[in-house]
């Protein structure tokens, strides 16, 4: 085919569309579009074209065919709106929106849509008409079809849920409104219809309004759809408005009189199935004919009314129920003809959607059950609920359709009057949660623009959409454009397909997971209903004491299971009515309360049922065997809680004080005081309401465990991270994370890794605490660390330089580190990810670091110099270490002194330790002391270069050689030299010296643990400092090795000064004297060890010469005078055994160590024994002869002068220089060299005694110029200290005799002195030492 041809074929086509069947229009004008793009048709091409032509052809043959053939129309004459027929046919021709209302009756449901084909509709398309329940779908349809002269199922046709009737030439389709709905999912434009009818729109269901949005919205897009709205209320303008001002149409109903009967309770506690059964006795005795209707609300109350009816026995009576869940079969029993009178009892399925032929007479209880939203519960309940007025007129119209009718309400006028005119439409009372949840399921677009003819308000919106996220059944997502959208979640689909709230739809199906769905059907249909417990008034304790038997402490939702159980335990299986009112006198419960709660638990029962939700598998353990545990729940009481929780998650709280508590969204609740939780209550609670008079309440409470609320919070929990850091031995990056769940702390505090959460922050601080901080346990075995060894190296090198000189700018900054690695390190925070990433990487080469780019710069070698890394003192060589870390406890340089070398420290060097620390202390020295001297040194930085120049000690000190004296005294020294200023030692103020400038000491033990440490020097004297050699078998072994007891000959060949002992320590044999005996004994000191080897080779040196020392103690006799004088110091005996004792261990006392050494030492003391000690005995024979002339003397005069002050005074004085100079410890107290001079000094004071006593004055002239030097030595003296130096107490014991020389050039000039010695050489002497330390 040519291309111009087949473009017009194609053209052709397109303008005929308009004749076809409306469902084929689309797809063939799709089809027709896509040849239309065709510019060089083939023979593929124009074969399509012929089949489309074809399809085409055959719609529009269908579609003339349908209107060629239209079914018999067949009006009813007698109903009121085929009078109105020809307006009504018009009408719909001229509009495209209709509404109608008609009265009950009028025949609107059956006729108009006979009007709509008369008008010419159902040609391209069915006819549609939506019916509130599927009973009035199958009736009206029937009816139709009867009307019609036809079988249901031709022309007319009807669909509900699991069932479909209809040819597919038929013309009418009845059907739920649901059934419309679903098809609108499939086909939103709904072509298979051109008119829609929209009947019982008065009743206001979600679907009807759901529809009539969709309505609004499709007219618009398809000017070929007619749509007609029926309403049998007069409440039609709002219905006009929504279409744009759609005409109007009432038509009114065939009626005759009616008598209206106001019959109303007694009392609120009386059945009115009772009232009502009883009102039909009374309309019984009228007379046998005229059927009845009784509305009633309940299924349940249906199925009692029916029996009590049945069991009066009337005469010539059918009893039929009605409701929707009624059987198909059962159904249509009420339109057929029965035997006698017919008595129907409905729901109010039979107020508007069905009409009953032959109804006389009305029985209306005024009540009918309602769906109804709370949002104080947040839920929907199907209370029994008083009918509106429009309602009750409905009702009444039932009757009086084809002869006078009576009508008797079970409730009085006053009571019909105070109703509301209308009943609210459903979306006005319904959880707007279940609307969105259903229109999010039907895909029928977003909520806030859906066009219902009564939108709910943005907040109810809000609310609902909030609801569905509390429970899981949508998710938020973004859009392009960055709207919020949502979408159905699993869970959320399934609520989707139970028609219960939604919040109970939630509780079903987790109790269905959790195994406790028949435990929890009881506890939900309790929480629709009023609570069943009743106080009545003057019984209340009477009331609380019963009750009290069904109370959990636990749980109010158990106390109403218990409640259920108990009654179910009661009636024992069977429902009659005596039993059960019997139960609920005898425990104080609501007849009518517990009667609702059975018909609502079999509704649920019955739902639960049909969408499979089942038991699951039972929990095998009770909340009873968890009794007494305050902390934990059984898993029967779990599972029924954490299902209860998954429809109440938003009313949760936690404990503030006692019977308060935090709520969600900032609440504060109590519990209320009538739970069995009141003064109970645990840390955690649910509640299903919170009730807001005095205050807010928490009603129906139950305690929960914290731990349930992050699982079953699921996406609504949020979670926050504080604290983020690296541990060490979890060798990840972790963070303290919170979990709230509407603003309540569930989980706080817990330990979480924080990688998946801010990968990059956790990469930051994993690079900065392991890399760089070096905070990293290496994994054993793993090969690929290898880099952080050598990087802690390079670093520790550069921080060792740096704490040695004190300063920090020459490592490169953590921020280069951290640069570093972060270039080569990315998306890791735990160490397991890192040592995989090494791997991949084949190793760690590329994280080593270069030493040249470790450190800015590298200091000199001599000021590196001036910080040694130990010190050789004392024959000891002792390790320094440094920190700099101000403020620190390590602080400054630590030297580290083994336990067995403490006491042989020297103390005094210790000030000496650090020579690059040496300028600062001494400025920070001299600062310190106090104004007077301080101010005679400044400028102090001047003063200090000048003393580091030039004071004789620093430069030793640099040298590499350790001063003798104390620094206070080398500094006092050198400021007294130098600067002429004298300081006393205790002007020094330790205080002024930072810690950092004070050498810090630690006493280590076995292995290098420190003991002790402390910049006090006192710590070598600690009991630290005295630690033993641990006592191990190694140590047993090295003893038995070395020691040996009770010596006579040399043990050895070498005694080695130390051998090495447990620990990394040392021992020191020494030759030790012990109970009279020589061993062999290991000391831990090595001081210690020299001190007593030199006494043990003594003692054994006097057994090898034993008979030597004997003979030396025999020959070694006072003779004479002398013996006798002996007596002055404690006899002959006790003086010639101190000489020979003096004797030997002059000669004797050794530290050599071989056996060699020994021989050779004995055989030379053996052959100058006698002569020492008989040098020893002549000086002591000169000594007793000067003493006792002295002490006769001095004794002469105290016998001469007793009488008088100044002679006692003067005597005493003489003995006491005499008895100071000469102790009775003489032999021992004093060297050979001064027991030799000690002669000289006893007759200095004999002739000062004998020149004083005849010339007093002048003796006390003399004695005024020794004075001072007594009293500045005594002075000194007192100021020695265990800290003091040797060199002071060397210094003291020399200034000692000095004084008694220069006593002797005072007062015996004529014996001569030994030295030079004057008062100005005293005196300055005595400066000198009174700076040192």
């Amino acid at each position: 085919m040519e291309s111009q041809a087949f473009k017009k074929e194609v053209e052709r086509a397109l303008r005929s569309l308009g004749r076809t069947m409306i469902r084929d229009r689309h797809p063939l004008r799709r089809d027709l579009k896509k040849l239309e793009r065709t510019k060089t048709p083939d023979e593929k091409t124009t074969k399509k074209l012929g089949d489309l032509k074809a399809r085409l052809s055959a719609s529009m043959d269908e579609r003339n065919r349908r209107r060629q053939n239209p079914p018999a129309l067949n009006y009813n004459q007698a109903l009121p709106v085929t009078a109105r027929r020809e307006e009504i046919v018009e009408t719909i021709k001229k509009n495209q929106v209709v509404i109608i209302s008609g009265e009950t009756g009028s025949g609107k449901t059956t006729q108009i849509p006979k009007f709509c084909v008369e008008a010419g509709r159902g040609t391209g398309g069915l006819i549609a008409v939506t019916q509130p329940r599927r009973i009035a779908a199958v009736s009206v349809a029937n009816r139709l079809a009867e009307e019609m002269g036809e079988e249901p199922g031709n022309s007319v046709g009807y669909k509900i849920r699991f069932h479909e009737t209809g040819d597919k030439n038929g013309t009418i389709r009845l059907m739920t409104d649901g059934i419309l709905l679903a098809e609108a999912q499939g086909d939103p434009f709904l072509s298979t219809y051109d008119t829609i009818i929209v009947d019982e729109a008065h009743e206001r269901s979600l679907n009807i309004d759901f529809i009539l949005g969709i309505l609004r919205t499709l007219v618009k897009k398809r000017r070929d759809l007619k749509v007609i709205v029926t309403s049998a209320t007069i409440d039609t303008e709002k219905f006009s408005k929504a279409f744009s001002g759609a005409p109007i149409i009432e038509v009114s109903g065939r009626t005759f009189p009616v008598e209206v009967i106001h019959q109303p309770l007694e009392t609120k506690d009386d059945s009115y199935v009772e009232a009502a059964v009883n009102a039909l006795d009374q309309l019984v005795c009228r007379g046998p004919y005229g059927d009845v209707l009784i509305f009633m609300p309940t299924e349940a109350d249906i199925k009692e009314a029916c029996d009590m009816i049945e069991g009066r026995r009337h005469k010539a009576m059918t009893v039929l129920p009605l409701y929707a869940r009624l059987s198909a079969h059962d159904q249509k029993k009420v339109f057929q003809g029965a035997f006698g009178r017919k008595v129907i009892v409905s729901t109010n399925v039979a107020e508007t959607s069905i009409t009953i032929p032959g109804i006389k007479y009305v029985i209306d209880t005024g009540v009918a059950r309602i769906p109804r939203y709370s949002p104080r519960t947040r839920t929907t309940s199907l209370p029994v609920m008083e009918i509106s007025r429009s309602s009750a007129d409905q009702r009444k119209g039932r009757c009086g359709r084809v002869e006078n009718g009576v009508c008797i309400r079970l409730y009085d006028e006053a009571s019909l009057e105070s109703r509301p005119l209308f009943t609210l439409p459903e979306i006005l009372r319904a959880n707007l949660a279940e609307v969105i949840l259903r229109m999010l399921s039907l895909r029928l677009g977003r909520v806030e623009t859906f066009p219902f003819v009564d939108p709910p308000s943005a907040q109810s919106i809000s609310d609902g959409f909030q609801t569905l996220l509390e429970l899981g059944a949508i998710r938020e997502t973004k859009g392009r454009e960055g709207e919020v959208r949502h979408t159905l979640t699993e869970t959320g689909r399934i609520m989707a397909a139970i028609p219960v709230d939604p919040k109970l739809s939630r509780i079903l199906i987790e109790a269905s997971a959790n195994g406790c769905i028949d435990d929890v059907l009881v506890i939900i249909a309790a929480l629709t209903i009023r609570d069943p417990r009743e106080r009545p008034d003057g019984k209340e304790a009477q009331a609380d004491q019963k009750h009290a038997a069904f109370k959990d402490p636990f749980s109010d939702f158990v106390t109403l299971l218990n409640i259920w159980k108990r009654f179910k335990e009661h009636m024992g299986g069977t429902n009659k009515m005596g039993p059960m009112k019997a139960f609920c006198k005898e425990n104080y419960v609501s007849f009518l309360r517990m009667r609702e709660w059975i018909d609502i638990h079999g509704q649920l029962s019955r739902i639960a049922k049909e969408f499979a939700l089942g038991k699951g598998e039972t929990p095998r353990e009770t909340r009873d065997d968890n009794e007494n545990k305050k902390t934990t729940f059984g898993a029967e009481y779990t599972a029924i809680h954490k299902s209860i929780l998954a429809g109440y998650l938003s009313s949760i709280a936690t404990c503030k004080e006692k019977n308060r508590y935090n709520a969600t969204k900032g609440r504060e609740v109590m519990i209320f005081p009538g739970s069995g939780l009141f003064n109970k209550g645990g840390q955690w609670i649910v509640a299903s309401e919170m009730v807001e008079t005095s205050r807010l309440f928490a009603r129906n409470v139950a305690r929960i465990d914290s731990g349930w609320l992050e699982e079953l919070g699921g996406d609504l929990v949020r979670r926050s991270y504080s604290n983020p850091r690296w541990e060490k031995k979890m060798g990840a990056v972790v963070a303290d994370e919170q979990v709230t769940l509407f603003g309540l702390i569930v989980v706080s505090d817990r330990k979480v890794l924080y990688g998946p959460t801010d990968p990059e922050e956790a990469t930051r601080l994993f690079i900065r605490s392991a890399l760089v901080e070096g905070d990293l346990e290496v994994p054993k075995g793993n090969r690929h660390f290898s880099f952080l060894a050598h990087n802690r190296s390079l670093v520790d090198d550069v921080r060792e330089v740096e704490d040695r000189i004190r300063r920090r700018d020459i490592l490169i900054s953590e921020e280069d580190l951290f640069a570093f690695y972060a270039d080569k390190v990315k998306n890791v925070w735990d160490i397991r990810t890192f040592s995989r990433r090494l791997k991949e990487a084949g190793g760690d080469a590329h994280l080593m670091m270069d030493p040249e780019a470790i450190a800015r710069y590298t200091p000199e070698d001599e000021e590196l110099a001036a910080f040694p890394k130990g010190i050789t003192v004392g024959g000891g060589t002792f390790s320094l270490s440094y920190a700099f870390e101000p403020g620190k406890e390590k602080d400054g340089v630590t030297l580290t002194v083994p336990a067995h070398s403490a006491k042989a420290l020297s103390k005094e060097a210790l000030d000496w330790v650090v020579p690059g620390l040496m300028p600062e202390k001494i400025e920070a020295m001299i600062k310190g002391l106090p104004k007077e001297h301080r101010k005679r040194l400044v400028p102090v930085s001047d003063t200090v270069s000048i003393i580091t120049g030039e004071m004789e000690e620093l430069n030793t000190l640099k040298q590499g050689a350790f001063p003798t004296r104390p620094l206070i005294t080398a500094l006092g020294s050198f400021i007294a030299k130098r600067f002429g200023v004298r300081i006393p030692p205790n002007a020094w103020q330790a205080g002024a010296v930072p810690d950092h400038l004070k050498v810090r000491i630690a006493v280590t033990g076995a292995k290098g643990k420190e003991l002790a440490a402390s910049r006090d020097k006192s710590v070598l004297l600690t009991e630290a400092a005295d630690a033993v050699i641990p006592k191990d078998d190694a140590l047993q072994k090295l003893r038995r090795k070395w020691e040996r007891n009770g010596l006579a000959e040399w043990p050895m060949d070498e005694i080695p000064e130390s051998v090495p002992a447990p620990g990394g320590l040392f021992a020191y044999p020494a030759l030790t004297v012990r109970k009279g005996s020589v061993d062999l004994i290991l000391h831990r000191h090595d001081q210690e060890a020299l001190r007593l080897h030199k006494k043990g080779v003594a003692a054994l040196t006097a057994l090898h010469l034993a008979k030597e020392v004997r003979g030396l103690s025999k020959d070694l006799k006072l003779t004479g005078e002398a013996k006798k004088r002996a007596a002055y110091f404690g006899g002959d005996a006790s003086l010639t055994s101190a000489l020979a004792t003096k004797t030997t261990e002059l000669l004797f006392a050794s530290g050599l160590r071989s056996s060699h050494a020994f021989k050779a030492h004995v055989k030379e003391v053996s052959k100058s024994l006698y002569a020492t000690g008989t040098k020893l005995l002549t000086a002591v024979e000169a000594i007793l002869t000067e003493y006792h002339a002295t002490s006769s003397l001095i004794y002469t005069e105290e016998l001469r002068r007793s009488k008088t002050p100044a002679g006692q005074l003067l005597t005493g004085m003489m003995r006491n220089e005499l008895d100071l100079l000469v102790p009775k410890n003489f032999i021992d107290l004093y060297e050979p060299k001064r027991l030799i001079q000690l002669e000289r000094h006893i007759r200095a004071i004999a002739l000062r005694a004998k020149r004083a006593f005849d010339a007093p004055e002048k003796d006390r002239t003399k004695a005024r110029e020794v004075a001072p030097f007594v009293k500045a030595m005594n002075s000194l003296v007192a100021s020695l200290n265990p800290d003091s130096s040797e060199e002071k107490k060397e210094a003291i014991e020399a200034l000692f005799w000095s004084i008694e020389e220069f006593k002797i050039s005072i007062y015996a000039q004529e014996i001569g002195t030994r030295e030079k010695v004057s008062a100005k050489r005293l005196t300055k002497w005595i400066r000198e030492i009174e700076v040192m330390i």
